[in-house]
């Protein structure tokens, strides 16, 4: 089997990459960041700003064995025009509402927005700035307009900031910066160039606006999936449930509440014929039925029994399973049981061909639920291979090696049979 690398660091090996450090109080973390930069294998040159030169000075950078520039005259030449188009990447950290505004506009009265208009290589930035300057409809127009030129954002961050307010617009952790640009740059990985799909956590259907039926996944699984996958080349798109998980580096998150927005957001991730992901991993806990009816408010408590209706929810991966009339995508699916162990497995097969999967993850909910650790059985129409103990991302990269195998193999679909 294929191995996977417990880490994706040495990805920005032989990279040249401009770290732009501007005016915000978050310049001190700037210094770490390039220190985790170059451990990565990056070479990096700074721009200073001079607003950044109050928090931060250049004998900083220097001592780390970076040059460092604060304008235009700071070496003979057009330096704007060599920087820009010599690097392989422009990352602004911190990034400030001004610097957001003047790149957006572009402007080119100093080094920075006169490298970016020059260059070609990808733009990001890591905003750090007030929770109430990032959520100014001016800011996020600015924000807008520097996406659809293909920018991309590492933050902000939900946190406290300098002056104790909280809200959006914290500097992103420097680890956290160094994964996504990891993740943009990689063009390794058992998935790369790989569309995968991931469903996570639980649903919740309601009953009335203060009340709902749900389940008590926590969602760790399906993250864990997601961040692998990322980590591995692929894109990934996560569907998630109500769950207060961060959203892994380098994966578009999709929030949901019940199984019928669930079912929606899939659709529109797979497309109509299926061809728009090449997996999909089915690791949500969906529930099985919702009430017939959702009252408008809030249902009162009485002297009598209450008496509630539930309708079953259709079954997601059932019917994307009779949909699927290709070899692609590859479909696994979770099975989450309070059956003895010994009984694991042949659940584990009849879903496997009841629903037309690839892969059933077959777990115990006793072993599994709000753990870290997670033991399970990969049940296919081969064979059922037993994992764990272990920590869930440890798991995952077990079941995405089964993935990337099969996507090597390319089998054809329609092989179960009861």
């Amino acid at each position: 089997m294929a191995q996977i690398p417990s880490s994706p660091l040495g990805t920005l090996a032989n990279k040249r990459l401009l770290l732009a450090v501007t005016g915000s109080i978050a310049a001190y973390k700037a210094p770490g960041l390039l220190r985790l930069l170059q451990k990565a294998g990056a070479s990096v040159d700074v721009v200073l700003s001079q607003a950044a030169r109050h928090f931060v000075g250049e004998a900083t950078f220097a001592g780390l064995d970076a040059r460092v520039y604060g304008d235009m005259w700071s070496t003979p030449g057009e330096l704007h025009v060599e920087l820009g188009g010599s690097v392989h990447g422009i990352v602004v950290a911190p990034a400030t509402a001004d610097t957001v505004a003047r790149l957006a506009q572009g402007r080119s009265d100093d080094l920075l927005g006169a490298t970016v208009l020059c260059s070609t290589a990808p733009l990001f930035l890591a905003p750090a700035l007030h929770p109430s300057m990032w959520s100014s409809p001016v800011t996020q127009e600015n924000v807008a307009r520097l996406k659809k030129r293909g920018a991309r954002f590492i933050g902000p961050a939900h946190g406290e900031v300098a002056s104790g307010a909280v809200g959006e617009g914290r500097f992103e952790d420097p680890e956290r910066i160094v994964q996504e640009l990891e993740i943009a740059f990689s063009t390794t990985g058992l998935l790369h160039g790989k569309h995968v799909v991931v469903t996570a956590g639980p649903t919740k259907e309601r009953l009335d606006p203060v009340r709902a039926l749900t389940n008590d996944s926590s969602g760790k699984m399906g993250f864990a999936l997601a961040e692998q996958a990322a980590r591995q080349g692929a894109r990934v798109t996560l569907i998630a449930g109500p769950v207060a998980l961060p959203t892994p580096a380098g994966v578009t998150r999709i929030d949901v509440e019940s199984a019928l927005e669930m079912s929606v957001a899939l659709d529109r991730a797979l497309g109509d014929d299926l061809a728009e992901a090449d997996v999909l991993i089915m690791a949500a806990a969906v529930a099985d039925y919702r009430p017939r009816m959702t009252a408008d408010e809030k249902l009162k408590r009485g002297p009598d029994a209450l008496q509630l209706e539930l309708v079953p929810n259709p079954d997601i991966l059932a019917t994307i399973g009779k949909r699927r009339s290709r070899q692609s995508p590859v479909l696994v699916g979770f099975a989450l049981e309070t059956a003895p162990a010994d009984a694991l497995v042949a659940l584990g097969r009849r879903k496997l061909i009841d629903k037309r999967v690839d892969l059933i993850v077959a777990n115990s909910a006793q072993e599994s639920l709000g753990r870290d650790e997670n033991t399970v059985l990969l049940v296919s129409a081969q064979d059922c291979r037993k994992l764990g103990p272990l920590p869930k991302p440890v798991v995952a990269t077990y079941v995405l090696e089964w993935i990337a195998d099969r996507l090597d193999t390319s089998p054809t679909s329609g092989e179960f049979s009861a």
